[in-house]
């Protein structure tokens, strides 16, 4: 069983190269070898799962060579459960990305730079969840920088490349005091290996270790968007295509989180930064929810709701009991999959209606009922409704503050509950706007082709020759932004980079896709005392850390 815990990081890897080597020919089986191993992924992150359930934590040494010296890949329920749901979303939003680009008929879209990148981002994904060391976590942290600014960039315009670079500085910023929190965590104690550290750290002087722990919380909120290091998140994501923006805010900021449970756990226990990150999970929870409540774009209100919500999981770690980290893990879990859901939900209401600007937007909920299902389901979720997975993390976090007692335990109970209100406030006035009231005069109707990215502002007035040519066959065409076309016609658009046609049938993949995610939310809640108890046994595990440690050092 040990064999299998590196393949969800090869497989993908093997998959990358194989498409690269194929280049741009063979699009239907390159579609159908990525959901494949899409697939296989999933099945082995179940399997790896159970396993660790039943029989503790799996690990192998790659090449053979014992820690410190080899590269060490542990699976432990922390590491299945994560892997289980990260490998669901991913294929999932790889599925919606298909039908969106399968109705877009843009031959002209970068298909051979899409799938690599993004079976590279699953790959990296993976190493995290997987790395039993802090050189591999930092591994896996660049691999899915290089594929991130690849998708957060795709189609070149002059948007995506800004929030790019933003989100790119601050990855650099962030692995550079990676680099030197490992360098110096080497030097005090001679090994990386995490294992060897939960026995090695405690020796060190207290001063040094309370350096350490605190450079790695840095890098680690910085990747989760915790506050007050999260102003990059808003402006990065929504000018993303709707895939990418649903698995970065869905996943990527929960490797942040992640990381923080795994070294918080396992290399500082009784850790001296507790009433430090209460604070900035309290921060996080009342600026995000603010944030949220002045947006006028769902994209934004839906990046602004994922800080906030952030601070949930935080308060959980910061508590650091058996119940406190059990509630985080649940929340977890069910934030990875509702807040994929959502972006996925604000694609298909682009390509509805055109725009996710709330003022632009009504009668949805008439007009396309499903969509307004679609919605509605993962929003109250989000906000907490019972009996939703959303109330039962959230439910299992304040519990644990009411028993712990301490004052930060009790400002975050009350900042939790105002925040899940909130929440819910948010999302009704998403409701009212988009779905519940009639639409607004001038709102685009199907045919309308959105403004496309040679049409964007800003752009240079002496383009290059073949911009300029574009340019005037538009102008003698008539075409351009709010360019209508006839019903049914087949116009060059696409996701990736270029414009998007509004549509009153949705790509079946995207619809299809969509549902599934709501399911999975939903299965959250119909599996609910089972999860918990997964979580509660995760939880202890942590805490006790003895299982992770004789597994990898083979006591």
């Amino acid at each position: 069983m040990n064999a299998l815990v590196p393949l969800p990081v090869l497989l993908p890897l093997f998959v990358t190269g194989l498409k690269l080597a194929i280049g741009p020919r063979l699009r239907r089986f390159q579609r159908l070898i990525s959901l494949a191993v899409l697939g296989v992924v999933f099945v082995l992150s179940v399997i790896l799962m159970i396993a660790a359930d039943r029989n503790g934590p799996l690990h192998v040494d790659l090449g053979d060579f014992p820690p410190p010296l080899g590269i060490t890949l542990v699976a432990d329920r922390l590491a299945g459960l994560m892997l289980t749901v990260s490998s669901a979303v991913t294929l999932l939003v790889f599925l919606y990305s298909l039908g969106q680009g399968m109705a877009d008929r843009d031959e002209r879209t970068p298909f051979g730079v899409f799938h690599p990148a993004y079976l590279i981002l699953v790959a990296g994904v993976s190493c995290t969840f997987l790395a039993g060391d802090l050189v591999n976590l930092y591994v896996g942290f660049e691999i899915m920088l290089v594929a991130s600014f690849v998708l957060l960039t795709i189609g070149g315009t002059a948007t995506r490349i800004r929030a790019g670079s933003t989100y790119v500085i601050i990855s650099l910023f962030s692995s550079l005091l990676f680099l030197i929190a490992i360098a110096m965590t080497y030097a005090v104690a001679g090994t990386v290996n995490f294992a060897q550290l939960a026995g090695s750290l405690q020796e060190v002087p207290a001063g040094v270790r309370t350096l350490l722990e605190a450079m790695l919380l840095t890098v680690f909120a910085i990747k989760a968007a915790v506050f007050p290091l999260a102003a990059w998140l808003p402006d990065s994501y929504p000018t993303a295509p709707a895939p990418v923006t649903a698995v970065f805010a869905g996943l990527l900021t929960k490797v942040g989180v992640y990381s923080m449970l795994r070294t918080q756990t396992l290399l500082f226990p009784g850790h001296r930064l507790g009433d430090l990150l209460m604070l900035a999970a309290l921060a996080s929870m009342a600026i995000g929810i603010l944030g949220a409540v002045a947006q006028t774009d769902l994209k934004r209100v839906l990046s602004f709701t994922l800080i906030s919500h952030i601070g949930y999981m935080v308060f959980g770690i910061g508590l650091a009991g058996r119940n406190s980290l059990s509630g985080a893990i649940v929340y977890v879990a069910h934030h990875i999959t509702v807040q994929t859901t959502l972006f996925l939900v604000a694609g298909l209401i682009e390509r509805r209606a055109g725009s996710t600007e709330l003022t632009r937007l009504g009668g949805l909920a008439r007009s396309a009922p499903l969509l307004a299902v679609l919605f509605f389901v993962p929003a109250m979720n989000l906000a907490g409704i019972p009996p939703l997975s959303g109330f039962i993390g959230k439910v299992g976090l304040m519990r644990a503050g009411v028993a712990d007692g301490g004052g930060w335990a009790w400002l975050l109970v009350a900042g939790s509950a105002a925040t899940s209100l909130l929440t819910l406030y948010v999302m009704a006035k998403v409701w009212n706007l988009a779905f519940w009231r009639d639409a607004p005069p001038g709102l685009a109707e199907e045919g309308v082709v959105l403004e496309s990215a040679e049409d964007e502002d800003g752009a240079d007035e002496d383009d290059d020759e073949e911009r300029a040519r574009r340019r005037r066959r538009r102008k003698r065409t008539g075409s351009g932004a709010q360019r209508h076309v006839p019903a049914g016609a087949v116009v060059p658009a696409s996701f990736l980079g270029q414009s998007i046609t509004t549509t009153r049938h949705l790509p079946w993949p995207m619809t299809v896709a969509t549902c599934a995610a709501v399911g999975l939310g939903l299965l959250y809640t119909v599996l609910g005392g089972p999860l918990t108890t997964f979580t509660d046994h995760t939880a202890a595990e942590l805490l006790a850390r003895t299982p992770y440690i004789e597994a990898v050092l083979d006591r």
